[in-house]
C-alpha cells in the first residue's frame, strides 16, 4: 500500500483512447495476417497464390502495421507523461 499519493488522475481525452484502440488493433491485424501467411505457406500455396487476390494486402499490412502501432503508443506514452507533468507542476 502506498502511502503517497499523487492526487486525482488527469482525465483521458478522446486523442489518447483513439491511439491506444488503434494502435492495438493495427498490431493485432498485423499478428493475424502473420499467422494467415503461416498458414497458406503451410497449406501448401505457392508464390504465385500469394499475389493474387486479398493476398498482397495481408503480406503488406505487418510492413507497414507494426510500425505504424508503435509509433502510436509512443506518442501515446509521450502524452500521457506531458500530460502528468503538467497535472504535477499545478499540484
Amino acid at each position: 500500500m502506498s502511502t503517497h499519493d499523487d492526487g486525482p488522475e488527469p482525465p483521458t481525452g478522446r486523442l489518447d483512447r483513439f491511439l491506444a484502440y488503434a494502435a492495438l488493433t493495427l498490431a493485432a491485424l498485423s499478428i493475424l495476417s502473420f499467422f494467415a501467411i503461416i498458414i497458406g505457406t503451410a497449406t501448401g500455396m505457392d508464390q504465385k497464390a500469394f499475389g493474387t487476390g486479398v493476398w498482397p494486402f495481408l503480406a503488406g499490412l505487418p510492413l507497414f502495421g507494426l510500425p505504424l502501432a508503435f509509433i502510436m503508443i509512443i506518442t501515446l506514452l509521450v502524452l500521457t507523461f506531458v500530460r502528468k507533468g503538467r497535472a504535477g507542476k499545478r499540484s
